[in-house]
């Protein structure tokens, strides 16, 4: 039986140098959390929500998921929402996708993996919705960054029409909705100009 003892390693060496920079750091973060940040993800290795922008543990509330999708029949993504906004008032929800999706792009390609198929679905619902710009598009990488860009604004959309969410705005909450997208061969993030900061700002629908 391995215990991966070089990982412990690293988290002792890690911590040691965390402590030597900053002695009350730990002390600090196990009294609270008060993060303005509640980051929905992608559960891709490559793209670690506190890395990307640069900020501390504490800092951002965290829900990943494969091809970072929000849909109200998910009570884990639901309940994440419902404690970052309800109980630790962040101010801002933020849905990040990222260029390269393995999810989304197993729908382009119409790949047969197993259980996530039926979680993908959801992606492949924003495929159909979109079915003419897509078709549009004949440059395959092109076809998998636009389809990208397209979940995140779509997942956005599903933020904004939450319980949740509407509940919060309803109650004069402050807090607003982003739609954002990394890119793994710059590590930039590029904005994807949605944000919402209340009911009567939430679109319609996606426009491709």
């Amino acid at each position: 039986m391995k215990k991966l003892p070089e990982l412990f390693e690293r988290n002792r060496k890690w911590a040691a140098e965390v402590q030597k920079t900053n002695p009350y750091f730990f002390k600090d973060l196990s009294r609270q959390q008060a993060p303005n940040y509640l980051w929905i993800g992608c559960a891709d290795s490559r793209v670690p929500a506190t890395q990307i922008v640069d900020l501390a543990p504490g800092e951002i509330f965290v829900h990943r998921n494969v091809a970072n999708v929000v849909v109200h029949s998910d009570f884990n993504c639901l309940s994440v929402l419902e404690f970052a906004v309800d109980v630790l008032k962040v101010k801002h929800v933020i849905v990040v996708g990222h260029y390269g999706c393995g999810g989304v792009n197993a729908v382009l390609q119409n790949l047969e993996i197993g259980l996530a198929n039926n979680w993908l679905g959801h992606v492949r619902d924003v495929l159909d919705r979109h079915k003419k710009t897509m078709e549009r598009i004949t440059d395959p990488e092109k076809r998998l960054d636009k389809l990208c860009e397209l979940n995140v604004l779509e997942q956005s959309l599903n933020v904004c029409k939450s319980t949740v969410v509407r509940s919060a705005w309803k109650r004069g909450q402050e807090l607003t909705v982003h739609g954002w997208i990394y890119g793994l061969k710059d590590g930039l993030i590029r904005d994807l100009d949605f944000c919402v900061s209340g009911q009567r700002d939430v679109p319609e629908a996606i426009e491709g």
